[in-house]
């Protein structure tokens, strides 16, 4: 879950809404559609994209690939070739600007760590924190602990149970790595595993909060094994920091946005203003397009996740799938935000034709702002009528979606030959929005396109893979002392082949 609902009422007044965007917008584009010779022009609005989608010079109106259309359209159908990929910078020069002055105002003079006092003043002018606002720039254990308790049986059970399910998937991976020791000439050699120190973990939030969040990042990092969970979130809901207490977060910091990344990454100090705050050596989470510029320029100094985009679905279907379900789990991505992308690959022209009058009629019976927001982002979304269901594979590893679902017969054969995506949803029955709300696995996933080459958050993160070795048996090493000094030779460099010599016999 790359995104928000936040993008609702940016669709009325996305000027007015500028300032207090940068802690609480969800994300920069990193998909837009171009469709020249239609109504619809470039859905960029303005961001820097790393990767875009781009048809062709046409919309294809799916009564010029099959005659059977008789739906309201409300997916743009395309021909296979008019999908190419283009690769973009993924931070939005605008935004990376601006975050640059935030940093300068609240780390003075390249100071070593963040300025209280400073980080105060920008939380409350970016609307973080009430203008009159007296209090730190934390929410206390005590605080959380509270909200918790306060929370309904019902709420408080799906909090409950989301978080052991992604506490036990989180163990397992932990699980799955571990120190090994091999021999080598006259010794030993291997690697430990071990967490970082200190995580820090990002969940949008304002009007619309994302305690799921809180969960999938903040309970990994705990399962890695980190000694410290910092999280960060603007204006926090009581749901949220009902989250944070059973993710056991240690400190709970109510800024976001950028200065929300930078008070992770540079730490706090002790003062009149607020605890120390100390400097995390990862920070994971979605965020807005500042909150991605801002980890790009912490990048480095900590590790990060990844610089995540808008959320994106792609379904492949053939005749066999249940075209309610498939409407469905498609608005689910496009409420998100207006960027968002739904994306329907189908084998079967009527299959693609059930699908869009089902889109029609459940997006005419949601609520607002919701239904604004996903019918905005279907125009930026699409079908592709493929040949076969190879045609299909094929065009879903070159998009490389965030999430993929296989609705198909023989759904996991073929999910087996996918190779390119962040979260693969096999069958009618496994719902993207149950891998939203936590079946186990994370839905912190790489977006546009990234998914061919990394995967989605996890322990590993938050992990350090150490090597070392050591020799025990002066003569037993020989062998290998000999070839390090003829291969230090061939590389031209004589003090290693000298350092290497000092240890013949």
């Amino acid at each position: 879950r790359t995104t928000t609902a936040f993008h609702h009422h940016l669709i009325r007044r996305r000027s007015a809404r500028l300032v207090s965007a940068f802690s609480s917008h969800p994300h920069q584009s990193f998909f837009t559609a171009s469709f020249p010779n239609s109504n619809i022009c470039d859905r960029s609005i303005g961001r820097t994209t790393s990767q875009r989608l781009i048809f062709g010079k046409d919309r294809i109106s799916s009564s010029r690939l099959y005659s059977s259309s008789k739906s309201t359209s409300m997916l743009t159908l395309i021909t296979p070739d008019k999908v190419t990929l283009e690769i973009k910078d993924p931070v939005d020069k605008i935004a990376l600007s601006q975050v640059q002055s935030i940093l300068s105002e609240i780390r003075p003079n390249n100071s070593p760590s963040i300025d209280p006092s400073a980080l105060l003043t920008v939380a409350k002018r970016l609307g973080d924190v009430p203008a009159d606002h007296e209090g730190t720039y934390t929410i206390s254990k005590e605080e959380c602990k509270a909200a918790f308790e306060a929370l309904g049986e019902t709420e408080r059970n799906a909090l409950v149970n989301i978080h052991n399910r992604v506490k036990v998937f989180a163990e397992a991976q932990r699980a799955s790595v571990q120190d090994v020791e091999v021999d080598i000439p006259g010794g030993k050699a291997g690697h430990t595993v071990s967490p970082c120190k200190a995580a820090g973990c990002y969940a949008p939030g304002g009007r619309y909060p994302l305690p799921s969040s809180v969960i999938m990042t903040a309970v990994t990092a705990r399962a890695a094994g980190c000694e410290k969970v910092i999280l960060s979130s603007p204006r926090p809901a009581p749901i949220t920091m009902a989250a944070a207490h059973i993710a056991n977060v240690d400190i709970f910091l109510c800024v976001g946005g950028a200065q929300g990344i930078f008070s992770m990454a540079y730490g706090i100090p002790s003062s009149t203003a607020g605890i120390e705050v100390p400097s995390c050596d990862v920070i994971v989470g979605p965020g807005n397009k500042w909150v991605t510029a801002a980890k790009s320029m912490v990048n480095g100094h900590c590790g990060i996740d990844m610089l995540a985009g808008p959320s994106e679905v792609l379904v492949i279907c053939d005749d066999t799938a249940n075209a309610k379900v498939v409407a469905a789990d498609l608005i689910a991505q496009a409420e998100h935000d207006v960027v968002a992308r739904a994306i329907l690959l189908s084998t079967d022209a009527a299959t693609i034709d059930a699908i869009n009058a089902e889109l029609d009629a459940q997006l005419s019976s949601l609520p607002e702002p919701n239904q604004s927001t996903a019918r905005e982002a279907m125009k930026q979304s699409f079908a592709v009528l493929c040949k076969d269901i190879n045609e299909a594979v094929s065009l879903s590893d070159d998009i490389a979606p965030e999430h993929l679902e296989i609705q198909t017969r023989n759904a996991m054969e073929v999910g087996s030959r996918c190779a390119n995506y962040g979260g693969l949803f096999v069958g009618t029955d496994a719902a993207e929005v149950l891998g939203d709300y936590g079946a186990g696995p994370n839905h912190t996933l790489p977006t546009g396109g990234t998914g061919r080459y990394t995967g989605g958050l996890s322990v590993f993160n938050f992990l350090r893979i150490r090597t070392w070795m050591r020799v025990d048996d002066k003569v037993g090493s020989q062998s290998m002392v000999e070839d390090s000094i003829v291969m230090a030779r061939l590389e031209g460099l004589e003090g290693h082949a000298r350092a290497a010599e000092a240890r013949k016999l």
